[in-house]
This record gives structure tokens, C-alpha cells and sequence, in this order.
């Protein structure tokens, strides 16, 4: 992992590859798409056993029976551990959701706030070295506490482990398809696959792509590109720091890991840490390629400079694992901060409760991670009687008549 000075010539490139348009995965992603249109489940098929080895011949849902027999493979040790994750998911989850309001906005006008859950939701999992089970947690749990109604989960290969964690959560509808031809099926519709409302969940470059693509007629959560993460320290544990770097490098490899510090003497352990823990890892293991392409340990003029850099960069994972309190006053944007030595950053990517499905790419300057509230909509009911009618008619003709709508201030004259 390179040391790099701080500077705004390499802030600038840093801020400016991540604002790059990736073209050839949205073309690619157009032309699945389309076809997907125009072919529907052929074209799925064609495309699922092209980029995934996918055979859709027997089907593109997988049987309740394979469900149930999945839950038999796995170990207790494992059910445990997802129903752990369930509970603090789901906890958070209710804690985040917005609730029904009522207020007298002024004598005979009524303001309120109904909160209903979206029908209709697909669950993007990304299966590509292995199927992401901790995502599904993590889009499905919340969908549930808001009261979706049906959940539809799209997985191209979808292991026992995720089969088994599906059935302790109820989900019945797993579909195998994956990459872009899954978001235009999730977002079109196909004979065999209903068209959703809003479509959730991370995926590579190519579903990132296509979801933006049909997010003009299908709504999505967020844009989650690469991984992200920053370690912001002036002084800690080396192998501690360079273990969580190493842990967000290892999703892609172009994820982009760093560690910000005022520190040299901190910047050279964590370097040599860094080696070291890639050495004890699979050579195909992607985060040697991530650590090596974009990863970087960034020598900062003082802690007060490592911060504005942190808010200029908006990363999907912050650690602030020493004087976390005074730091977080400093800090305005991020998906998710982690405070102090013990917040390993996996913790938030499994079990916490917080979400992971996050902000990339400069967004967690305008939102946070996904919630709850991501599942629900909010719709303002206005009550009016009459007294309220007359306390409100003239300002409101008023400002109808300046903004030259004569149809607006006659349908409040001809109640007078």
C-alpha cells in the first residue's frame, strides 16, 4: 500500500476518479437491458448462461423444497449466528422507521402523516465468489419491520447457507438470476418474474449501472458502487488499523481503502502491517489488487487537514479509532462511522444492527445508509374545516393571483 502526501493535487485525483463515469459498464448494461425487454425470459435465460454458467431450463425460482433443504446442511453455530444478526438488525430497524403524526398546524387546519409500507420490493444479492448472506439480512429485515407485503430475492447462485438464511426470515420467492438482466427483471418485468416497485441491495459495476439505468422507471435505494473505507488516526494499532483496511479492500478490486494520518511513524507500521497480513491471504484473494491499484495511506499535513479530506471524500466506512469524541464533532459525512479500538469494521457489515448496504461515491454527503424508512412512504393527509378555509383563503388567493395561476385562487373564491 503506497504512502502518499496529502495534497490538493492528489486529493483531486483522488476525488476525480470516483466522479468518472464508468461508459462501458453502463453500454453493456444498456444492451442487457434492452434485451430483456424486448425477449423477456429468453433473453434471461440466454444472458444467465452466458455471464453466470446459470442453466434456467428447470426454472428461474428456486423450489420451497430446496428452501427447506438447505436449513438441514447448515450448522447450529450458523443459525445462531443469523438469528443474532436478525434481532439487532430488526431492533434497529424499528427504531428507524417513521411513524403516523397529527398536528393542529393553527385553528381548523390539520396537518398528518400516514406511513405505509411499499407494496412490491426486489432484494438484489451479489453471488459472485459467494453468495452474500449478510445482504440479505440486511435488505430483507427492514423490508419486513416496514410491512412490505411481497418480497421478491434475486440471487444468480444462491448457496445453502444464503437458501437456509432465506427460510429462518420466511422469504419463499428466490429467483437465479444475477447481473444486469436481474435489475431489468426486477425493473420490467418479465413472464416469469413480476416487476417490483423499488429495487434494493449492492452488486458490481454492471448492476450498479443497470440500476441507474432503470431507476427512471423503477425506483431504487441508493447508488452503492465500490467499497469504501477510511481509517482517520494519529496514532493506534497498526495491525488493528491495517486489518480493517485490508477487510473493506477485500470486497473488489476496486475498492478503495485508506488510512489518513498526521502521523509518519504511523503511516510506515501500518505499511509494514499491511505487507504482512497479505502475505497470510489467498493469492486470488482480490484485495491484494485493491491494495495495490487503489488503496493508499495518506500522510496529512495535521489531524484538522485528515478531516477535511474525510468530509471532502464523504466514505461509505469511517473509523476513528482514537479521541473518536473529539473527531466526531469535526466529522459532517459518512455512511457509517466507527467509534473507538473496538469497532472492527465487519461488525457493521454483519451484526451490529447497523445497515450495510451504504453510500458510495461521494453520496454520504446527502444520505445516510439504507433504513427502514427506505421502505415505506410517507403521505401528508390535510384536514381543513371550514374555519380553518377562512383563515387561509385570502393570503392563499394572494399568492395564487402573484404567481399568475387565476385557476388556482378561483377554486378558494368560489368556496367564500
Amino acid at each position: 500500500m503506497r504512502i502518499l502526501k496529502l495534497t490538493s493535487a492528489v486529493e483531486k485525483r483522488l476525488l476525480r476518479a470516483r466522479r468518472e463515469r464508468d461508459l462501458e459498464a453502463e453500454r453493456i448494461a444498456a444492451n442487457i437491458i434492452g434485451d430483456v425487454r424486448k425477449r423477456g425470459d429468453a433473453a434471461l435465460s440466454a444472458w444467465a448462461k452466458k455471464l453466470d454458467g446459470v442453466d434456467l431450463d428447470s426454472g428461474v425460482w428456486v423450489s420451497q423444497h430446496e428452501i427447506n433443504a438447505a436449513r438441514k446442511q447448515v450448522s447450529v453455530d450458523f443459525i445462531r449466528a443469523i438469528r443474532h444478526a436478525e434481532k439487532n438488525i430488526r431492533r434497529v430497524a424499528k427504531k428507524q422507521l417513521p411513524s403516523d403524526w397529527s398536528l393542529a398546524v393553527e385553528p381548523g387546519v390539520t396537518m398528518s402523516q400516514l406511513v405505509r409500507p411499499i407494496d412490491v420490493i426486489g432484494c438484489y444479492i451479489p453471488g459472485g465468489r459467494f453468495a452474500l448472506v449478510s445482504t440479505l439480512l440486511m435488505t430483507v429485515v427492514p423490508a419486513q419491520v416496514a410491512g412490505v407485503n411481497r418480497i421478491t430475492v434475486v440471487c444468480p447462485k444462491p448457496n445453502p447457507e444464503l437458501l437456509a438464511a432465506a427460510s429462518l426470515l420466511g422469504v419463499t420467492q428466490i429467483a437465479r438470476i444475477g447481473g444486469a438482466q436481474a435489475i431489468a427483471a426486477l425493473g420490467y418485468g418479465t413472464k416469469s418474474v413480476p416487476r417490483v416497485d423499488k429495487i434494493f441491495g449492492p452488486g458490481n459495476r454492471f448492476v450498479t449501472a443497470a440500476k441507474q439505468l432503470v431507476s427512471s422507471d423503477c425506483a431504487i435505494d441508493l447508488s452503492a458502487g465500490p467499497t469504501e473505507a477510511i481509517v482517520l488516526a494519529a496514532n493506534g494499532n497498526p495491525k488493528w488499523i491495517a486489518a480493517d483496511l485490508l477487510a473493506q479492500a477485500e470486497h473488489a478490486p476496486d475498492a478503495g481503502t485508506f488510512l489518513v494520518t498526521p502521523s509518519l511513524k504511523v503511516a510506515r507500521a501500518v505499511q509494514k502491517e499491511v505487507r504482512l497480513q497479505l502475505t497470510k491471504l489467498p493469492p486470488i484473494n482480490p484485495v491484494h489488487l485493491s491494495v495495490r491499484k487503489t488503496g493508499a495511506i495518506l500522510f496529512a499535513s495535521s489531524l484538522e487537514a485528515a478531516c477535511v479530506f474525510s468530509n471532502r471524500f464523504a466514505p461509505e466506512h469511517l473509523s476513528l479509532p482514537h479521541n473518536p469524541d473529539a473527531l466526531l464533532r469535526k466529522i459532517t459525512a459518512a455512511g457509517t462511522i466507527f467509534l473507538g479500538l473496538w469497532g472492527a469494521q465487519p461488525l457493521g457489515d454483519y451484526i451490529s444492527g447497523s445497515n450495510h448496504v451504504l453510500p458510495t461515491g461521494g453520496w454520504a454527503r446527502v444520505r445516510g445508509g439504507l433504513s427502514a424508512a427506505d421502505f415505506v412512504k410517507c403521505i401528508s393527509v390535510q384536514t381543513i374545516q371550514r374555519k380553518g378555509f377562512k383563515r387561509l383563503a385570502n393570503d392563499a388567493v394572494k399568492l395564487a393571483r402573484a404567481e399568475g395561476l387565476l385557476a388556482h385562487g378561483n377554486a378558494i373564491e368560489v368556496r367564500r
